[in-house]
């Protein structure tokens, strides 16, 4: 019998605000431990928790980027469970009634166009971190409290690397638009995995295994791929799944069975009374709203199909936030931006970003090449496209220049450099250092027939059929002329007198 999985995404985020949910304490990352607390998020006795209105609009927020309902009631609630790191033994969190509802996600995966369900994104706490020494443990509550957002998803994911994607395309829709700064390595995401497998074609579910607190996506793609592999084992051979809760060992590459899964019962969920429902205004989702941006697909899908980008450069871009603005700062000045728009992401991708890794490789290595050092000599700080020396309208002067075969395509990387390390205009450039471009026929003749004559053995290679030859005799032409020659017509020339 064949088996097919069944996935949902339990996705969580640290929202992007200053303080946490209910007090005043910083959300800050990395400070020595209880030293981000006060007696809300302590859970002590008589305080009053105050909602943060930004992580409210971040969640409605997510909302809108989602393409969910945003009802016009929701209200918290208190969801009771006991563990070292819950200060108050309860997480206040939205239950029957959250903020948004009813969305989906589209993302690339296969080689077409996935679409997953968004059940709702939900905003509740975070706990602390708990931490196990050798004979003792200790709790750090810094990081109780601050604003989490749930995003659960439809079980509409049916493999470990649909759900590799899924993952990936939120976080780009998250970061991008402003909610977090999902940086995995701070704890701003982890993921809890919902995995079923049934006969294949079958409409009823199986039985539900959740692996809890996976911080990687790679490490839920690894994990999935094991555990969808032992639920099937366990049905051919006859034994029965049952509904519970695993542990992801990433340094085994298995799961383990932690505990029997509770049921929302065992929460004991009820409304809280600190806290008064929210009734979103008309004016205040409007305001919400206006902060959306164009999702990383969509934004991809209009950089091929309006600027004839490669689905490479137009996925590079989308990765690449900061290349991203200032290719489209440039693209701005150009007036034919269909045919300018491919140009100017080939430099940005694979010369100002090279350039930028270079400086800040030398940095990281503390090793600074004279040139590569401001008139100051300092070269301590990383850079950014923010920090280049040159504007956004030079940039387009250089890909007008070499479109125009003003300058040939050596040169332009000459003047490039150029830039890079003095802010200088590439036309201010080019002159400074005599690169335009020859493409008179009778200057570019004379190179040739100097070349034919010092080459007589090249000359005969390529007569008797060694087709390699002409590229040899036409490099020396660009070495006599300084690199200056037009290459097309120089082979134009030399193909010509070759066979004559």
């Amino acid at each position: 019998m064949e088996y097919e999985a069944v996935i949902g995404l339990e996705t969580h985020v640290q929202l992007k605000t200053k303080s946490k949910m209910w007090c005043g304490c910083a959300n800050e990352f990395g400070k020595p431990p209880n030293t981000l607390v006060c007696p809300v998020c302590l859970g002590l006795p008589g305080v009053l928790p105050v909602p943060n209105d930004e992580a409210l609009r971040l969640t409605v927020l997510t909302g809108f980027l989602l393409n969910c309902e945003i009802p016009r009631f929701a209200k918290f609630d208190r969801k009771s469970y006991f563990y070292p790191d819950m200060p108050k033994n309860y997480q206040i969190t939205q239950y029957d009634k959250p903020s948004t509802l009813n969305g989906f996600v589209e993302f690339e995966f296969a080689g077409g166009l996935s679409r997953v369900r968004i059940t709702r994104a939900h905003l509740e706490e975070d706990v602390g971190k708990s931490s196990h020494f050798e004979r003792t443990s200790g709790v750090d509550f810094n990081r109780a409290g601050v604003p989490l957002m749930e995003i659960v998803s439809e079980p509409d994911i049916t493999g470990a690397d649909m759900a590799y994607e899924y993952l990936n395309a939120l976080k780009e829709i998250l970061m991008q638009g402003g909610v977090s700064d999902c940086d995995m390595e701070k704890g701003m995401v982890r993921c809890d995995v919902n995995v079923s497998v049934r006969p294949k074609g079958a409409k009823e579910l199986g039985a539900k295994i959740e692996i809890k607190n996976m911080n990687s996506f790679s490490g839920v793609r690894r994990a999935l791929e094991y555990e969808i592999q032992r639920q099937i084992e366990v049905l051919k051979q006859g034994g029965k799944l049952v509904q519970s809760t695993r542990r992801w060992d990433d340094e085994a590459g298995v799961t383990d069975e932690m505990r029997t899964k509770e049921h929302a019962q065992d929460y004991r969920y009820f409304p809280d009374p600190d806290l008064m429902p929210i009734e979103p205004a008309e004016d205040w989702l409007a305001e919400v709203k206006s902060r959306t941006v164009e999702l990383p697909l969509a934004r991809k899908q209009r950089f091929m199909r309006d600027y004839e980008l490669p689905a490479s450069d137009a996925q590079t871009l989308i990765w690449d936030v900061q290349a991203r603005i200032y290719f489209e700062k440039v693209l701005s000045l150009a007036k034919d931006k269909k045919a300018f728009g491919k140009p100017i992401a080939n430099w940005i991708i694979n010369n100002v970003r090279a350039k930028l890794a270079e400086w800040n490789r030398a940095v990281g290595a503390n090793e600074i090449a004279p040139e590569l050092q401001d008139n100051k000599g300092d070269a301590t700080m990383f850079k950014t496209f923010d920090d280049l020396k040159f504007t956004p309208a030079m940039l387009l002067e250089l890909v007008a220049l070499e479109d125009a075969k003003t300058i040939s395509s050596s040169a332009a990387k000459q003047v490039f450099a150029g830039m890079f390390d003095t802010g200088k205009s590439p036309g201010e450039i080019v002159r400074e250092k005599g690169l335009t471009q020859v493409s008179d026929t009778g200057a570019i003749e004379k190179f040739c027939d100097e070349v034919i004559a010092a080459n007589p053995g090249p000359v005969s290679d390529f007569k008797s059929g060694k087709a390699a030859a002409l590229n040899f005799l036409k490099g020396r032409v660009m070495k006599l002329s300084k690199g200056n020659a037009n290459p097309a017509v120089a082979g134009e020339i030399l193909e010509r007198k070759l066979k004559a």
